[in-house]
């Protein structure tokens, strides 16, 4: 794959053999395998949606099949700038999509794909220096667009994140060149001028051609072209705004992090001379920008750091007549706790606390009266999977033009194959799914290889699903009436069981998930 430079940002083409330095640094950078699997799966998340009814399981599910970044983004919820509207610890990938909106997650899941790749390189403290004006960067994109009439104007937090893709990908691949465009800077030219004169090529040229192959959308890269000197207009168009704001961003981004004051300091005052009308920015405005965006930075600095009770109701199950004795024993005894954090099955020791937190957050979600079916079902997905130490899961329902259940939400090990495959038929068969779902009866199978358990397995789970070893299998039944069910499975056996305080707490996710269905 070769890089392309955005037309109107190319300079004239070395002649003769010997490549320019900018047209070997692009060779090299298209060789570089890491960095061709960067820029495909950023173009994956720049691209999702961030309005349409899907956006959030979308990008959940994104995030939660990478457990490095699960864990990030979880991280950046709990931080102090962020638990501030919530009191209580956010365990989920979907709550935390849920508070932070859809758009910030999305950044900041960006943000962390570019320090993972780019963070650890030979020169860790150049490239570290030039990633947190990028994050900062993005910050300040996000605090305008919250300040702007434009719709779908948090778009322009990730321009603002790229905008400085240029020097920190000289300071990962070429530090001489990056050390030398400083030294120049530092002796009288402007970065521009340096960085022509060592490189060929503009910071904003060497970006757009990277992002160029990496398929960024129209808007984003006409938003990273670079704007005329001096005093910047009244934009005229949206896109115009998002040129200027992410302009203004990787500027202002230098100087709140060099902690600069933001009424007084000399680039600062220069920056708000420049940027002030255009913007609708004044010192008062600055000020609350620098303060407010200086903490953002503190919080999701740190998460990349490289930095009430209630009452439970036991209840005990009850014996279903309809269903045979071996299912009759799949019911929530206690068995023997191992002294690790989990047990051998991999459910955590602590799935009562974990459960707990879980009802809470569907109840909050619930209560918010923003809460949408497939939010509300994926937050229970990932409830009952970190509560439980499942390897996948899933919410199967009732399709009646094609006389199946299918899956329709899934999370987990390759969760999207096996939601293509996980389909059975609406006519009743002596199966575990369907005598689950008649007898209304909540099922946590301990060991499914077990053989009367295997002979009601039906034969598309035992293809789809060969190496379950422990499932648990929740009906969705209202009025009698069956809607599908819940399924989550893991590889191993599971001889602790499903204690009374856990099960009811299990019920309590499930009545979340119907009432919820019953509103639509």
């Amino acid at each position: 794959m070769e890089y392309h430079m955005p037309a109107d940002l190319l300079l004239p083409q070395s002649k003769g053999k010997q490549k320019s330095p900018r047209d070997a640094l692009l060779q090299k950078l298209s060789s570089d395998v890491d960095l061709l699997a960067l820029g495909s799966s950023v173009s994956r998340v720049v691209q999702m949606a961030s309005a349409d009814d899907e956006a959030t399981r979308t990008l959940a599910s994104g995030i939660l099949s990478d457990v490095a970044l699960t864990q990030k983004i979880l991280r950046l919820a709990n931080t102090v700038f962020y638990r501030a509207a919530s009191s209580t610890p956010v365990t989920t990938i979907s709550r935390a999509i849920f508070l932070l909106g859809v758009d910030t997650v999305k950044t900041s899941a960006l943000a962390m794909m570019l320090v993972d790749s780019l963070s650890n390189n030979k020169h860790a403290q150049s490239v570290r220096i030039e990633l947190s004006e990028a994050l900062c960067a993005s910050l300040v994109g996000r605090e305008l667009a919250r300040r702007s009439q434009y719709q779908g104007a948090e778009e322009v937090s990730i321009a603002a994140l790229f905008k400085n893709l240029g020097r920190v990908l000289l300071a990962s691949y070429e530090h001489p060149m990056y050390k030398e465009i400083n030294r120049l800077a530092a002796g009288g030219l402007t970065p521009g001028q340096a960085a022509i004169q060592v490189l060929g090529c503009s910071f904003d040229a060497l970006a757009g051609s990277v992002l160029q192959e990496w398929n960024m959308p129209d808007t984003i890269m006409h938003a990273l072209r670079p704007i005329a000197p001096g005093v910047v207009p009244p934009h005229k168009s949206r896109h115009d705004w998002m040129r200027q704001v992410a302009s203004f961003s990787a500027e202002a981004a230098q100087q709140i992090m060099r902690k600069e004051d933001p009424v007084e300091g000399e680039g600062s005052l220069a920056l708000l001379s420049r940027f002030g009308a255009a913007l609708h920015l004044d010192p008062e405005k600055m000020a609350q920008i620098y303060e407010l965006v200086g903490q953002e930075t503190e919080g999701l600095m740190e998460s990349l750091k490289l930095t009430p009770q209630v009452a439970v109701i036991s209840s005990t199950p009850v014996e279903k007549p309809g269903l045979p004795s071996i299912l009759q024993q799949a019911t929530m005894d206690a068995g023997p706790v191992l002294t690790d954090s989990h047990h051998a099955s991999g459910k955590p020791v602590n799935a009562r606390d974990l459960l707990l937190t879980g009802v809470q957050d569907a109840t909050q979600m619930t209560a918010s009266g923003r809460c949408k079916v497939n939010e509300l079902i994926l937050l229970v997905l990932e409830i009952l999977s970190n509560g439980m130490g499942f390897r996948f899961a899933t919410v199967c329902l009732k399709d009646v033009k094609v006389g199946q259940f299918r899956a329709r939400i899934t999370i987990g090990e390759h969760s999207a194959v096996r939601q293509l495959g996980f389909v059975f038929p609406i006519v009743s068969e002596r199966d575990l799914f369907h005598l689950a779902m008649e007898n209304n009866a909540d099922l946590m199978i301990s060991d499914a290889s077990a053989p009367k358990i295997r002979e009601l397995l039906p034969t598309w789970h035992r293809k789809l699903l060969p190496d379950a070893r422990s499932l648990i299998v929740l009906p969705l039944v209202r009025q009698k009436v069956q809607l599908g069910l819940i399924y989550a499975d893991r590889i191993k056996t599971a001889p602790e069981g499903v204690p009374p305080d856990e099960a009811a707490l299990i019920k309590a996710l499930m009545s979340q998930v119907l009432a919820v269905l019953n509103t639509h």
